[in-house]
């Protein structure tokens, strides 16, 4: 493992939205990680970001680099996704009115870290979900 980090989210932290992104950004581009790669990155960790601020208890996002790959695992507590599949549709969001009005929740966030990832999972109860999005180097 060249670097691991481990970042806090937290609930309706509107105020810090985007620093963990962009804290990985940073670590990246010090990294020389080419800068494709860390557009694609930035985006999905971003979306990552907002959808655990929005929408869950807080939890913690993980970077994790080695030689030839980068890995962010996001695991948050509760309410879970109750349909994985229809939450993956572009434009569906369980958004409230108040999060749509500060420019957040268009129902584009699991499609866009989809998009930019290699590989991406999910894990979802009630309890909490776990996103694990994977990059090749």
């Amino acid at each position: 493992m060249i670097y691991t980090r481990d970042y806090e989210i937290k609930k309706d932290d509107f105020v810090a939205a985007g620093e963990v992104s962009a804290r990985i950004k940073n670590k990246l581009k010090q990294l020389g990680v080419d800068p494709a790669l860390i557009r694609k990155i930035a985006i999905a960790s971003y979306e990552a970001e907002i959808n655990m601020i929005i929408h869950s208890l807080g939890g913690h996002m993980q970077l994790d680099i080695d030689e030839d790959s980068i890995m962010i695992t996001c695991a948050d507590t509760g309410p879970g996704i109750p349909d994985i599949e229809l939450a993956m549709q572009e434009g569906y969001s369980t958004a409230s009115d108040t999060v749509r009005e500060m420019g957040f929740g268009a129902g584009m966030g699991l499609p866009n870290m989809n998009k930019n990832s290699d590989n991406m999972h999910i894990e979802s109860s009630p309890a909490g979900t776990t996103v694990t999005l994977k990059f090749q180097m």
